[in-house]
C-alpha cells in the first residue's frame, strides 16, 4: 500500500520525500490558501518533488470543472485532477479521463459510487472511511467492500482510503486491500522517528496513542 501525504506544507513534503516512504500528496485549495501561498505556484512546487499530486477543482458545474480540470492538469504531469462524487463531477471526469488526465474522485461514500466512478474510467476513487465514522457508519468496512467489489468486477480503478483519523485505520486500510492511504505529517521530529518507547507517542503512522 502506498501512502499519500494529505497536507500542502511544502517543508511537510520535503521531510516526509527525505524519508522516502512517501509516495504522492493530496492537497486542496483550502489546504493551499491555509499555508499562505498561490494555489497554482504551491502545486507546481510540490510537483517538482514528487509523483501523484492530487489537485482539486473548486467549480461545480460541468463545463466549469473541464475547463479547470484541463489548466489543472496542464501544470505538471504529475497533476492527478480531483473531482467531486456528484453528477457533474462524474461528467466532467468521464471527459477529462477520456483525455487521458488522471482523475480522482473524491467524497465517496459507498461501493456504488465507487463503481460509478470506475465506469468513468477514474484512476482513483477516494472513500472517506473518516468522515463515514464521524456519523457512526464503518467507514473501513466501506473501503474493504469497495476493493473486494473492484477485485471481483477486475477493476483497475485505484482505492485511495481517506480521512484517516488515526493509525489503526492506516493498518485497516493496508489489510482491507487499499492500494493508497493518506496520512498526516508531524513536523515535530526533525529524523525519521525510532521505535516508540511510551503510550506518548502521537506519530498518525507509528505511534502507539493517536490523537483523533
Amino acid at each position: 500500500m502506498k501512502l499519500f501525504l494529505d497536507t500542502a506544507v511544502y517543508e511537510e513534503i520535503e521531510e516526509a520525500v527525505g524519508w522516502g516512504v512517501i509516495d504522492g500528496v493530496t492537497t486542496n485549495p483550502t489546504l493551499i490558501a491555509k499555508a499562505g501561498h498561490d494555489h497554482e505556484e504551491q502545486v507546481k512546487r510540490i510537483c517538482q518533488i514528487i509523483g501523484n499530486v492530487s489537485a482539486e477543482v473548486v467549480s461545480e458545474k460541468r463545463d466549469d470543472m473541464i475547463v479547470e480540470g484541463r489548466r489543472l492538469a496542464s501544470w505538471h504531469r504529475n497533476v492527478i485532477v480531483k473531482v467531486p462524487m456528484t453528477p457533474d463531477g462524474l461528467a466532467a471526469g468521464k471527459v477529462l479521463a477520456v483525455e487521458g488526465t488522471r482523475v480522482n474522485v473524491t467524497l465517496c461514500f459507498s461501493v456504488n459510487q465507487a463503481l460509478l466512478s470506475a465506469a468513468i474510467g477514474a484512476y482513483i476513487v477516494s472513500p472517506f472511511a473518516g468522515r463515514l465514522d464521524d456519523i457512526n457508519e464503518d467507514g473501513m468496512k466501506v473501503v474493504a467492500d469497495i476493493v473486494a467489489a473492484y477485485r471481483q468486477q477486475e477493476i483497475k480503478t485505484l482505492v485511495l482510503a481517506a480521512s484517516m483519523r488515526n493509525p489503526m485505520h492506516v493498518t485497516q486500510a493496508a489489510l482491507a486491500g487499499a492500494d493508497i492511504a493518506t496520512t498526516i505529517a508531524r513536523r515535530r521530529r526533525r529524523s525519521p522517528p525510532r521505535r516508540p518507547r511510551s503510550a506518548d507517542t502521537d506519530d498518525p503512522m507509528i505511534g502507539t496513542r493517536a490523537s483523533v
